[in-house]
């Protein structure tokens, strides 16, 4: 069963804030390019996650890399029953599934068979006000990822989310910056 995410209202909101929209996004592609060889997995996503549905802003392999319109890509949608990016965001920690298989909870999500995954690492971007999304990687096959990558993913993570405010901080002028810093953003 997908947890019940209680904080999405609040976090639409301060994704508007931060200029991040359901619409895809180059450097976040290149975000989860660089991630997906970083950690050796054939797939990575910067996920954005609704209300009703996760938006994947960053994609390896991107729209383009797979000669489609990036506006009209089914892939960069799903919903937020699919996968295990609501289980990272609802417990705000990384975590490593390195055989979904062997996990009862996670073996009869639909992305088993629909995508075959069947390996999965991701991480929380949290920043003062909360969780805003993920990053994940996935393998279609086992992938021990070790402690070694889940401190990477969460320590890449924790950069997106820097990158992110000072993006944000461009937008919207010289003060955003220590007012994010200080929750008053």
């Amino acid at each position: 069963m997908t947890p019940i995410d209680e904080e999405a209202p609040q976090r639409a909101a301060r994704l508007q804030e931060l200029g991040i929209r359901e619409e895809p996004d180059p450097e976040f592609d290149e975000f989860a390019r660089a991630l997906a060889h970083e950690l050796a997995a054939p797939f990575a996503m910067v996920n954005i996650i609704g209300p009703t549905r996760q938006y994947f802003a960053g994609l390896y392999p991107s729209s383009l890399d797979r000669g489609v319109d990036a506006a009209r890509d089914p892939l960069r949608t799903m919903a937020c029953d699919h996968g295990y990016c609501m289980y990272v965001v609802t417990r705000k920690h990384a975590m490593a599934l390195d055989e979904v298989m062997d996990y009862h909870l996670f073996a009869g999500n639909p992305v088993v068979d629909e995508i075959g995954v069947r390996a999965y690492l991701g991480a929380p971007l949290i920043d003062q006000t909360g969780t805003l999304g993920t990053i994940c990687v996935v393998d279609t096959k086992p992938h021990d990822w070790g402690t070694e990558g889940v401190a990477f993913i969460k320590a890449r993570a924790a950069e997106l989310v820097e990158r992110i405010h000072q993006r944000a901080s461009l937008l919207k002028g010289p003060g955003y910056a220590r007012d994010a810093a200080s929750g008053r953003a």
